[in-house]
Formats: C-alpha cells, structure tokens, sequence
C-alpha cells in the first residue's frame, strides 16, 4: 500500500485527496485507489501552497485519527509548469518540487498542468462518469482527445507508446495550447461574434474568446446589438444567461447558447480531423455538464462536429463522451502518481 496526496490547485479553490494504492498488473490505469480524505480550501486564503497543505494534513489527522505521511504526491497547477516550477500569477505563489518536498516532507512531489491532469483523469473514469453523445467505433490503442470549455478552453491528447522504463504499453498525455488557435467563423452570426470581440479592442481572437466561459457574454451582447425588439433587461453574467436559454424564458440566451455550442462542437470537430481520435474525443471542463440539455437539443452539438464537407464521415467514427465527473482533474493527479 501507498499513501499520496492528489491536488488541483486553482485561483479559486485547491482541492487536496488522500489515496491509498495498491499496485495492479502494470500499465493497469484501474488499480486500486481508495479515497480516504479530501478538502476544498479557497486559494487566495492563503499566502503558499505549504500552509494550505499543513491544514489539510491537521483536518486529515483528525478524522483519520492518524497524522498522514504521502509518500508521493501530484499536483495539478493553473498555470504553466516548466521543469517542475510554477509561478501562479493570480495567487502569486512560487512552487518547486524541491522546496515542496523539503517542507511538505513528501519524498516524491511531481507538478504537472491542470489539463494534462484531466487527461490522465480520463483513464481513470468509471461508466457512470461519462455521457456518450456518439458511439462512433472505438478502437483500443488509438489517439485520444480531451476538450474542455470552462473559464478557458483547454486541450490535450493522449497517444500510445512503449514504456521502456516500466516496460509496457499505456497512454502518455501530450499537453496542447490549442484553445488559443485563430477563431474562424463559420456563418453570418459567427461572424457578428468575431466583429464584435474585434471592436472589442482585441488584436487576436481565439477559439478560447468564443468556446469558454469568457465568450458566453459577448455571444449574446453581439446578438442584442442587433436585435432591436430585444426589450428585455440585459444580461450581464454568463450563468444568468445560461440559466434563461435553459429555462426557455430568454429566447436571446436561446440563440446565444445555440451559437456557443454549435462553436464548441465544431472545434472538437476540428480537434477530431487533426488526430482521428478513435480512442474517444472527450469534452471536459465545467460548462458541459451544466448545459447538456443544450449540447444535445436538436443535436446541435453534433451537427456542427460531423459538418467537416468531404471528410464529415471520418469523424461519424469517432466515439465523443461528455465527463459528468467534476474532479475529473483530482482524479488524474491520482492517476498520475501510478507513473511516479
């Protein structure tokens, strides 16, 4: 048995696990890991990770009724991690793995981006965690992809290979900044979108400023310039809206969510064409689950994921699942640690 310690570290909330793990066979992503403690602590409560660490080891202590000691721990970072560092701009925090390990007294610290821990969270998923939007044909071995709009739009994938070291088979997660690729729009409302980012002052307008939560307000603001019957009141927040075209009270928000969606599908689509992930195309991130009455009202979604002219058969192939799970990214930092 293995004790470790998972963590997502966010500007907002860190979310820390305790995992007991026993080995399987190897490359067995599935061994097994038994959860025994977890906490939710708001990031900018405190000055450094090792405080918020210390706490959550008192509170474990606690309700295990025994100090934890993690021989090994992951922790997934917001941000950019280069050769084991992080610099957290928004919580202004500087990590390194040698300083965690010395202070945290954890033998083996590992720092890794917050959505390639998504991606080996993936591997991780049980039936029940997922919502398959397409069938499509899997086969075992191939590419993967993970999508995820949520206050940015993140992107990986996952390739195949030969462990030399461990000597076998597994995933390896390949990190992405795909979510900053050029927005191009596809149609007449698309194209109000861009124009109105455009006068925004924006220089660059990517995927990530229309298929995130940053793009939700200025979808439906491009839409009510234009409308001039729109007499309800404005909008400001991009749950508000989310919640009226979910309701049915704002056919606006409808129309904004619609444009949302269909944008999104048509980048995993995009995504799709670039890697054949016949291993299974993943969306991730906090909004699909939350508007997954949307994603799937007229197969909105979908259409705009097959609509690729010639090719548009390639990607009826490919299996597209929805992750329920909302710690998709704690889990992989678990998950992770089988590599360690």
């Amino acid at each position: 048995m293995t004790l470790i310690l998972a963590g997502d570290i966010g500007g907002t909330k860190t979310l820390l696990r305790l995992v007991e793990i026993s080995a399987g066979e190897p490359g067995e992503m599935t061994s097994q890991m038994k959860d025994l403690y977890q906490g939710s602590y708001p990031s900018q409560r405190f000055t450094d990770l090792v405080p918020l660490v210390e706490q959550f080891f008192a509170e474990a202590a606690a309700s295990l009724g025994t100090k934890p000691a993690p021989f090994k721990a992951c922790l997934a970072i917001a941000g950019p991690v280069v050769n084991n560092t992080s610099n957290l701009t928004n919580l202004n925090w500087y990590l390194t793995r040698e300083r965690l390990e010395q202070e945290l007294n954890i033998p083996r610290v590992q720092l890794i981006n917050d959505f390639e821990a998504v991606g080996y969270g993936i591997l991780g998923l049980s039936a029940g965690e997922i919502h398959t939007l397409q069938a499509g044909h899997h086969e075992p071995s191939a590419p993967i992809a993970v999508i995820g709009a949520g206050t940015g739009l993140g992107e990986a994938f996952l390739i195949w290979r030969h462990n030399v070291k461990r000597q076998v088979d597994e995933y390896v997660v390949l990190p992405s900044e795909g979510g900053h690729v050029d927005f191009a729009p596809r149609n007449d409302d698309e194209w109000q979108v861009w124009q109105y980012l455009r006068r925004s002052g924006l220089d660059h307008i990517s995927v990530e400023r229309v298929v995130s939560g940053m793009g939700i307000v200025p979808i439906y603001e491009s839409l009510r310039l234009q409308d001039a019957s729109y007499s309800m009141a404005p909008k400001t927040e991009a749950a508000e809206i989310s919640a009226a075209a979910l309701d049915g009270s704002d056919s606006l928000c409808d129309r904004a969510l619609q444009i949302f969606v269909e944008a999104y599908g048509a980048e995993a689509g995009n995504m799709a064409l670039k890697l054949l992930p016949y291993g299974g195309l993943y969306l991730a991130g906090g909004i699909g689950p939350k508007i997954l009455p949307l994603i799937e009202k007229e197969h909105r979604f979908m259409k705009a994921f097959r609509d690729k002219g010639r090719v548009s058969g390639l990607l009826e192939r490919v299996p597209v699942h929805l992750v329920l799970n909302d710690q998709v990214g704690l889990l992989g930092a678990a998950v992770y640690t089988l590599r360690m």
